[in-house]
């Protein structure tokens, strides 16, 4: 029997996996989820003899059961293949009392890879399974990793279009780099004024404006979604923390069904989302630690109930995470909320009008598995510091903010449970923070000059993605107003 979805915000419509995929956000603005997390059904004796695209198929067959195994398995080994630098695709590295999951290793150098490598191939799958004959336009803002990473996946995919908005002030240099050299006829990139709210925000209005959709319609195209609130990008992310946990067991780190904690530095929430989910699957995770930088939302909420976005926005060195409407939270709210979508859909409700809701003393009670800290700028730097002094390993930013929670959480309960920590993008992508987080001296360089001081320094080669861009011309340079993205769409695509 095929598994549905549902959204988080109606109760009585369902639509298959392909549905899901292809139209991103359902009709009613809120998420796809399954009306059921099915079990995991490998033993893990099996799955630790597995390679990545084996793994994957076993998980991504309980969520996706109306793809065909061949059409599955077609998805898999095109995403998982010479794109990554290493066959293991994601790496475990043991450093500092910890084991990094190294998410980094796919044409993009960040996690985004992971997903945003399969995400074209099950949407076109999804579009022929479904009789689709309008063109697909992938509508994403991006904080930083996956505008580069979705640019990369649907670049000259026959019938789509892909549309990237970005903080202008608030991505790394070479992470706007990545996106700016983009080639590919059917990609486009703007930057906005504002922060990445803004960009999500605008792009949510965009998924809902009933006339929008209309023109569109005629003009024989359809939105899908490259963001995390994408089913499909949920998805695949699952699959790692049980491809980690299996390699751990493999190589005679943890015994059979010994729990584990998960680390991840958490902005829009999809990531630690998928290893709650790999949790609900059967895996044996016990805390899932939520870290977040100074946009302290997440911190705050599970600290108090109290979810509340009217805060100073804060520029930090780990960007991906510069968010303050986390919007993969919300299937966790649904979730905790007893599958209520009209509890669910209430809370959303105030959180737009409002900026803030709160949720009851029994929610709380389901949140027990979740553990949130944050780290501050000046703790990020130091423990990347830290880690390269006394283990000669380096990690980004984002990656060092959950490396310092997790010294907190450590500090806070004793706990000495073994721990994988999700490190979400390389240092190559944030040289010039990782440098001088290690030395000052390094300030006065350029990025390309730090990238190869990092190479000189770690002892890892630089990223074919990072010499790709050193000298590649800019290729799209437009920039506007958050409202006035809704033009900058139809005059992208001819629409009056």
């Amino acid at each position: 029997m095929d598994l549905l979805y549902k959204s988080t915000r109606t109760s009585d419509i369902t639509v298959t996996a392909s549905e899901a995929v292809l139209k991103g956000l359902a009709d009613d603005g809120g998420l796809f989820v399954p009306v059921e997390i099915p079990k995991l059904l490998t033993g893990l004796d099996a799955l630790a003899r597995m390679s990545y695209q084996e793994t994957a198929y076993e998980v991504m067959k309980l969520f996706l059961t109306d793809y065909t195994e061949e059409e599955l398995k077609h998805c898999i080994n095109s995403a998982y293949d010479s794109k990554f630098d290493t066959e293991e695709i994601a790496p475990l590295a043991k450093a500092d009392g910890a084991y990094y999951l190294e998410l980094f290793h796919g044409s993009t150098i960040a996690f985004k890879d992971m997903a945003l490598s399969i995400l074209p191939h099950l949407m076109t799958t999804a579009a022929k399974k479904n009789q689709v004959d309008h063109e697909i336009v992938i509508l994403t803002a991006t904080s930083g990793d996956t505008g580069k990473a979705a640019l990369a996946g649907f670049a000259d995919v026959p019938g789509t279009k892909i549309i990237v908005f970005y903080p202008k002030d608030g991505v790394s240099p070479i992470q706007e780099k990545q996106m700016v050299t983009q080639k590919g006829d059917n990609t486009y990139v703007v930057g906005i004024h504002g922060n990445f709210d803004d960009a999500q925000n605008g792009v949510k209005a965009m998924f809902n404006d009933k006339a929008l959709a209309a023109l569109m319609d005629q003009a024989g195209y359809q939105f899908s979604s490259a963001n995390s609130i994408n089913i499909g990008r949920l998805v695949p992310q699952i699959v790692y923390y049980v491809y980690a946990y299996a390699k751990l067991f493999a190589n005679g780190q943890i015994t059979e069904n010994e729990k584990i904690n998960v680390v991840v530095p958490t902005g829009n929430f999809g990531n630690i989302l998928a290893a709650y989910y790999a949790k609900q699957m059967g895996l044996p995770i016990d805390k899932l630690i939520c870290a977040s930088n100074e946009n302290k939302v997440l911190f705050d909420f599970f600290m108090t109930g109290d979810y509340d976005r009217n805060r100073e926005f804060v520029l930090t060195s780990s960007p991906s995470m510069d968010i303050l409407i986390s919007s993969n939270l919300e299937r966790l709210i649904y979730k905790i909320a007893g599958a209520d979508a009209d509890k669910n859909r209430a809370l959303m409700q105030e959180l737009s009008t409002t900026g803030k809701y709160g949720i009851t003393e029994e929610m709380r009670s389901e949140l027990k598995d979740f553990y949130g800290n944050f780290a501050t700028e000046e703790e990020t730097a130091g423990v990347i510091r830290q880690i390269y002094e006394d283990t000669g390993y380096v990690i980004d930013p984002h990656t060092a903010v959950a490396a310092k929670v997790y010294k907190k959480y450590k500090a806070d309960t004793h706990d000495e449970t073994k721990a994988v920590i999700a490190s979400t993008a390389s240092p190559y992508k944030f040289t010039r923070s990782v440098m001088d987080a290690i030395d000052p001296k390094y300030d006065a360089m350029t990025d390309f000059e730090l990238v190869d001081e990092l190479e000189k320094i770690s002892g890892v080669p630089v990223p074919q993605a990072i010499e790709d861009i050193r000298s590649a011309p800019v290729l799209h340079r437009d920039v506007c107003d958050a409202d006035q993205m809704q033009n900058t769409v139809k005059n992208f695509l001819g629409i009056k």
